[in-house]
C-alpha cells in the first residue's frame, strides 16, 4: 500500500489553471486576485504537524497535545520526547506533500499554528517560512490559521492544546495581549508575501460567556461581546503593519455563531464557517449565504471532512455550485477517511495497549524505536494513499463517469480483489444503502464504511487477520452492487467464480448478459461458487456484482477462459 512519490505526483495529476495574481482581496461577495478575477480556494488543512490531537494518533483519553508529550515523556524522558517531536515536525510536511497537492489539483494550504512555535522559540517561522517557499514554487496560496490561541479559546480542550485547569483566553487579559501581539509579529512577517492568502485569526472559538455552565461551547451565545472585542483588537494590530492580507474572522460554537459579532469591521474580510456531519443541501448553508447578501462580504469554508467519499463529494458539489471555497481537515492523519493514512507500527500499538490499559509498559527502547518509526511514517514516502479520497474530491463532484481502480487486465485466469470496485460516485462505481454520516441532521444516519479499512465509499469493507489477502466487503444488503471495469485482452468463453461466505442470492451481469446465482455456507468460511459459460468480447467492457438478497461476504472474482 506504500506509494512510491512518483506515483504520487504522475499517476494522480490533475492540471490547474491559474497561479498567484499578487494579493488576493475581497470584492464584493467574491475573493480575487489583482486582475479582479474570482479565486476559488480548494485547500487542505495541515493538521496534525505543528498541532497534534489525540484521535489523530489514537491516543485514549485526554487528547491534548501537552498531555500526550506527557505521556511520552514518561516512557523516554524529556531529551528523547524532544527527538520525537523534531522527527514528526521534519516528516509529516514536506516539499513532496505541496507538490502532490498540487498535482492532485488543490490550490490552497490552511496551516494551523500552534502559539509556542511563534512566541516560545522562532521554529514556527522557519518552518512557516520554508512551507511557504515550497507553496511559491507552485503557485499556491498559504493561509495562516490560528489554531491553538494562548490559554486556548474554548472548552473542547484538543482542538487548542488548552489546559482546562488554567484560565482560558477568555479568562487572561495577559493572554488576550499575547494573542494580539502574536498577530501583529506574524503581519509584521509576512506583509510583503502576496502568496500568504489571508490570516485566518482565530480558529473554532467554542466559549459560553453568557452561560458558561449550560452553553460551555457558544451554541448559543446571543452577545459574543469578548470574542468581538478580541477579534477587532487583532484588526487593528495587524493593520497597523499589514494593509494588504485578507482577515478570515470565525463564529463562536465552532466557527458558526455570528450572534453579536457582524457587520464586518474591516473592507478586507472573509466570513469562514466550519461544517461537519450534516446534510448537504442548500438549506445546511442557507445562514452564512444569508451574512455574504446582507454585508456584501465573502463567505469560505475553513474547515470540514471527517466523512465518507459520498459525503465529500455532494458538499464540495454543493459549495462550488454557490462559489465558496473551501478547506478540508486534514491531510493525513491515522485513519482512512484522508488523502494519507499514517500506518502504525507493533511498538507503537503496544504504547497505546499500555495507556489503554490493555498491556505491559514497554521498555524505553522499545518505545523510542516506536516512536521514531511513526515519525517516519508520518513522511509522504511511507503514507498510505488514498486515490478513492482524492477522485471523490477532485473529479467526482463534476463527473458521473466511472474509472477503473485498477487496470484488471484479464487474461488465462485473472482474480480481482472484491474491493477493487471502480472509482466513482454512488449509484454509477457502486451502489450502497449506507453512504455517510449525517448524525447532526439526521441521528439515525451515521454510516458509511462500516470497517472503516482500506477505501472511504459507503461500501462496507472488513480486514481479516493473518491473511495476506486480507480485505473483503461486507454487509451486504439486497439491491447493492460493485462495478468492475475490465480489459479483456483473450476473447472467450468465461467462467466466472466468486469467493463468498454466508448466504444470498448473487446477479452477475458481464458480456451483455446476467446470470443469476444462489451462494450458501457459512460466516467466516470462504466457498466458491461459479458461473458458467460467460462469453467475453475483446476490450473494455463491465462486470458488475449485485445482491438480490443480501447477506453473504465477497472476497473476490476470478475469471478463467476456457481453453478447451
Amino acid at each position: 500500500m506504500k506509494q512510491l512519490t512518483l506515483l504520487v505526483l504522475i499517476t494522480l495529476s490533475i492540471p490547474y489553471s491559474g497561479s498567484s495574481q499578487g494579493f488576493l482581496k475581497t470584492s464584493g461577495t467574491s475573493i480575487v486576485n489583482s486582475k479582479g478575477q474570482n479565486v476559488l480556494l480548494r485547500g487542505i488543512g495541515l493538521g496534525g504537524w505543528m498541532l497534534q490531537e489525540g484521535y489523530m494518533l489514537h491516543v485514549p483519553g485526554e487528547g491534548q497535545q501537552f498531555k500526550i508529550r506527557a505521556r511520552i515523556e514518561a516512557l523516554v524522558g524529556k531529551d528523547k520526547a524532544d527527538a520525537f517531536y523534531d522527527a514528526w515536525l521534519s516528516n509529516n510536511t514536506t516539499r513532496t506533500d505541496i507538490d502532490s497537492l498540487k498535482a492532485w489539483g488543490f490550490n490552497s494550504v490552511r496551516l494551523p499554528m500552534h502559539y509556542n512555535l511563534y512566541t516560545s522559540t522562532d521554529k514556527g517561522f522557519a518552518l512557516t517560512d520554508t512551507l511557504l517557499a515550497w507553496c511559491k514554487a507552485k503557485g499556491m496560496y498559504l493561509i495562516l490559521d490560528l489554531h491553538a490561541a494562548p490559554g486556548g479559546q474554548g472548552n473542547d480542550l484538543n482542538i487548542s492544546d488548552r489546559d482546562g485547569s488554567k484560565p482560558s483566553l477568555w479568562e487572561s487579559e495577559a493572554d488576550q495581549r499575547k494573542t494580539i501581539a502574536l498577530w501583529k509579529k506574524i503581519a509584521t512577517h509576512y506583509k510583503d508575501e502576496p502568496y500568504i492568502a489571508a490570516y485566518d485569526i482565530l480558529n473554532e472559538p467554542n466559549f459560553g460567556f453568557d452561560d458558561p455552565v449550560n452553553d460551555k461551547n457558544g451554541t448559543k451565545e446571543q452577545h459574543n461581546i469578548p470574542l468581538k472585542e478580541l477579534m477587532e483588537a487583532i484588526t487593528i494590530a495587524i493593520r497597523e503593519v499589514d494593509k494588504n492580507h485578507i482577515i478570515i474572522i470565525e463564529g463562536n460554537g465552532w466557527g458558526n455563531n455570528y450572534n453579536g459579532i457582524l457587520p464586518p469591521w474591516d473592507k478586507n474580510m472573509v466570513l469562514s464557517f466550519h461544517k461537519y456531519w450534516n446534510v448537504n443541501n442548500q438549506q445546511s448553508i442557507q445562514r452564512i449565504l444569508d451574512f455574504r447578501k446582507k454585508y456584501n462580504v465573502p463567505v469560505w469554508l475553513g474547515e470540514t471532512g471527517e466523512n465518507s467519499n459520498v459525503w465529500f463529494t455532494e458538499a464540495i458539489r454543493l459549495f462550488e455550485k454557490n462559489n465558496i471555497g473551501w478547506s478540508w481537515w486534514p491531510l493525513k492523519k491515522m485513519g482512512n477517511n484522508n488523502p494519507l493514512e499514517i500506518p502504525s507500527n507493533d511498538g507503537y500499538r503496544q504504547i497505546l495497549n499500555y495507556w489503554n490499559n490493555k498491556g505491559e509498559k514497554p521498555s524505553e527502547t522499545t518505545a523510542f524505536t516506536a516512536l521514531m518509526e511513526l515519525a517516519s511514517a508520518s513522511n509522504i514516502s511511507n503514507n498510505i494513499l488514498h486515490r478513492d479520497v482524492i477522485d471523490a474530491m477532485m473529479r467526482q463532484p463534476f463527473s458521473a463517469q466511472t474509472k477503473p481502480f485498477l487496470a484488471n487486465v484479464i487474461t488465462t485466469r485473472t482474480t480481482l480483489h472484491a474491493v477493487d470496485y471502480d472509482l466513482g460516485i454512488n449509484g454509477a462505481a457502486y451502489y450502497d444503502m449506507d453512504t455517510a454520516n449525517y448524525r447532526l441532521s439526521n441521528p439515525k444516519m451515521t454510516i458509511g464504511n462500516r470497517g472503516r479499512v482500506y477505501r472511504n465509499d459507503g461500501v462496507d469493507i472488513a480486514a481479516e487477520k493473518d491473511s495476506a489477502d486480507r480485505y473483503y466487503v461486507t454487509n451486504i444488503e439486497a439491491g447493492e452492487w460493485l462495478q468492475y471495469t475490465i480489459d479483456v485482452k483473450d476473447k472467450g468463453i468465461y467462467s466466472i467464480q466468486l469467493l463468498t461466505a454466508g448466504n444470498g442470492k448473487i446477479s452477475v451481469t458481464a458480456g451483455g448478459h446476467t446470470f443469476r446465482i444462489t451462494v450458501s455456507g457459512t460466516a467466516g468460511k470462504w466457498k466458491t461458487a461459479t458461473v458458467k459459460r460467460v462469453a467475453l468480447q475483446d476490450g473494455p467492457q463491465s462486470l458488475r456484482i449485485r445482491a438480490d438478497v443480501g447477506g453473504y461476504d465477497l472476497k473476490s472474482i476470478q475469471l478463467i477462459r476456457d481453453l478447451l
